[in-house]
Parts: structure tokens; C-alpha cells; sequence
């Protein structure tokens, strides 16, 4: 059986039954049912925090919280994430105007991103890289100097927490993932976290065409609803994502046990984090050597993945002017590579994957 960079967890089939059983008695598929406003509230519950609204997955999450803050012209973001970042930036008619990361966290390098403020500045959009906390102070403290508003691309974030609050709990908002490939999924699946009831009530109405009643509308919307099928995998897996940290840290213990005496870099976790474990990345000294490993690793039937690359700095389809201005995200994503993690995968199975890295490097 191939060894994939991640596989969905899979909830005992029998809670999942019970949940469809209702949906079949109820006949109610969408539009805002019993089960999404159960997810909800329960999410809410679990992360500690006020506000939380479920949407059909995390890309919409980020069109809707531009839109909402009302972003225009120029948007600060990061070139090392997932190219939905990006895409949704310029999806809303925004220009991505790129920072480089820091080395260590891999997150956007905070202390880059006052000179790149302009006039035509209206927003940050910055991605906890791997779960790992950007620099929240520091940006909140710049966006407050300069009136701009904040989104964190939180899609890895679900179960770190950031000064003992959760981390969806910071900027003006915070937008979730909840794709099959997550910790915490809903097949398909995302969400916005927002302090700002008013804010909240704003997005509420965009997730649904703008509908304030069922002709009328009060905005511009979209449909970013999610269905009563995708909010039970979500409560069934809520019910085991305890477990599902708990064992991720387990695993990437013994990942680090294996690989101790191994020449890696990995990147170095905010102070005051409960981390969630939620990619195993590691970066090697060439693109040269990944190259190699991963080439050995597939001949094993073992698929990790190059998580991310390319650097968004890169991409053939924004402005000429952005680019070549991120060398260490451009340097360092020709060489991470996201290791296997998932709650299935197996001690024997990481002392396989370890072996055929260690002997590729002739360890």
C-alpha cells in the first residue's frame, strides 16, 4: 500500500450512520441545517472562542474575508504558502505584494513588511506556516500604525494555541481549512473567525447570495454555504481530534528520534505555542539532495510532498515587479519536503521512510 504525505481520518462508520439516518429522516441537505449550526456551535465550544461561521472550504473563507474588510489596491502577503493565498488576493482584484519569510519559522518576516506599505496598502494577509504562529504582535502593531486590517491564513492551524488562546482567535479574521487532507476535516470544508459581531453578521449574509430574507438582499454575496453530510464528518471527528493531536505529536517525536543525527533543518516554533503537529517538514541542504530522496522514496511506493513549492514569488500570472524580490522563501522552497504524517501511519512505516533517507545521505 503506498505511504502518502497525509490520508483522512476516518471516524468508526457506525457514528457517521447515525448522522446520515437524521439527514434521510429530515430531508434537509443545505441551507444552513441543524448539523452546520451544530458544528458551529460545537467548533466554537472546542476552540474557545465567540465567533465561528462553517463554509463550503477554505479558499471561499478567504474571498469572503477580503471582501467583507472591504480590501482594495494592494494586499501584504507571504510567497510561501498554498497557492490559494494568493489566488484568492488576486481573485478579489487585489494585488499580492510579496514579503519574504524568516528562515527560521518560514512564516512572513515581520520586520520586512513596513517597507513594502504603500498608500495603495489596505490589508495583511499572512499564513501560519505548518500551524506555526506568525509574528502577531508585531504585525497587529504594524497594521495598527498604518490602519490596515488583518486575515491569517490559518488553514493549519486547528488545535495550536498562541498564548493560551486558539490561534484562529487573532487578527480582524481568521480563516480556517477543514479539507480531507487536514487533522480536523469535513471532507470539504473551511470557516471564518471574526471578534467583530457586526463583522460577522456581514459575512453571514455573503456566505448565502447577500439573502437577508428570501427576496432580499443586502449585499454582495456568494454561495460559500456547506451541507448537512459535510457538517456530520465534522462533529463525528471533533469527537476524536483529541486523540488525533495527541498521536501526531507522538509520530513526530519519533520522526525527530530517527532523524536526530541527520543534516535537516526544521523550522523553529513560535514561544508560547501549543503546537498541533500538522505537517512534518523537513529542509535539506540542496534542491539537489531533496531531488535525490524523493526519487528514492517513490521507488518505495512513499509520496511525501514538496509543501510548498513554488515559492509564490514565482508565479508566471502576477506582476512582473513582484517577483525575484523573495530569495529565502525562493531558496528554501526548492528545499522542504513534508514527510509522511497521518493518524494511520505506522512506527515501522516512519523507520522505513527514515532508513531510505539516512541512506541516500550515506548515514
Amino acid at each position: 500500500m503506498d505511504i502518502n504525505v497525509t490520508k483522512p481520518y476516518f471516524p468508526p462508520l457506525e457514528d457517521f450512520q447515525k448522522f446520515i439516518k437524521g439527514i434521510w429522516h429530515r430531508e434537509w441537505l443545505t441551507n444552513n441545517g441543524p448539523l452546520v449550526n451544530e458544528l458551529e456551535l460545537s467548533l466554537k465550544d472546542w476552540l474557545g472562542l465567540d465567533h465561528l461561521l462553517y463554509v463550503s472550504n477554505g479558499t471561499i473563507a478567504l474571498q469572503i474575508a477580503i471582501k467583507s474588510l472591504e480590501l482594495t489596491n494592494d494586499i501584504i502577503t507571504t510567497p510561501f504558502s498554498y497557492v490559494a493565498t494568493t489566488s484568492s488576493i488576486l481573485w478579489e482584484n487585489c494585488n499580492p505584494i510579496m514579503v519574504d519569510i524568516c528562515k527560521e519559522t518560514l512564516n512572513i518576516d515581520a520586520d520586512k513588511i513596513e517597507e513594502r506599505i504603500t498608500p495603495n496598502t489596505t490589508g495583511i494577509l499572512a499564513t501560519h506556516v505548518y500551524g506555526n504562529p506568525c509574528n502577531i504582535e508585531k504585525i497587529d502593531a504594524i497594521a495598527q500604525r498604518h490602519n490596515l486590517k488583518v486575515i491569517y491564513d490559518a488553514a493549519h492551524a486547528f488545535g495550536t494555541k498562541y498564548k493560551n488562546k486558539s490561534l484562529y482567535a487573532y487578527g480582524d479574521i481568521s480563516t480556517a481549512s477543514f479539507h480531507a487532507t487536514k487533522l480536523f476535516h469535513t471532507i470539504e470544508g473551511g470557516a471564518l473567525i471574526t471578534k467583530d459581531p457586526s463583522l460577522l453578521k456581514k459575512m453571514a449574509s455573503m456566505r448565502n447570495f447577500g439573502h437577508t430574507t428570501p427576496t432580499e438582499f443586502d449585499e454582495i454575496g456568494i454561495n460559500g454555504k456547506n451541507s448537512e453530510i459535510h457538517a456530520a464528518m465534522g462533529l463525528c471527528n471533533l469527537e476524536y481530534v483529541t486523540k488525533i493531536l495527541s498521536n501526531r505529536k507522538y509520530l513526530s517525536n519519533y520522526y525527530d528520534f530517527l532523524l536526530s543525527d541527520v543534516e535537516i533543518k526544521r523550522p523553529k516554533i513560535a514561544h508560547e505555542t501549543i503546537y498541533n503537529y500538522s505537517y512534518y517538514p523537513v529542509i535539506f541542504n540542496s534542491e539537489e539532495i531533496l531531488l535525490k530522496i524523493v526519487s528514492e522514496l517513490n521507488i518505495n511506493k512513499i509520496f511525501p510532498r514538496r509543501y510548498f513549492y513554488p515559492s509564490l514569488s514565482k508565479l508566471s500570472y502576477i506582476k512582473s515587479d513582484l517577483k525575484n524580490i523573495c530569495p529565502i522563501s525562493e531558496d528554501i522552497s526548492k528545499r522542504v519536503l513534508c514527510l509522511p504524517l497521518y493518524y494511520t501511519l505506522s512506527t515501522s512505516e516512519i523507520d522505513m521512510i527514515c532508513r531510505i533517507i539516512k541512506r541516500t545521505l550515506n548515514y
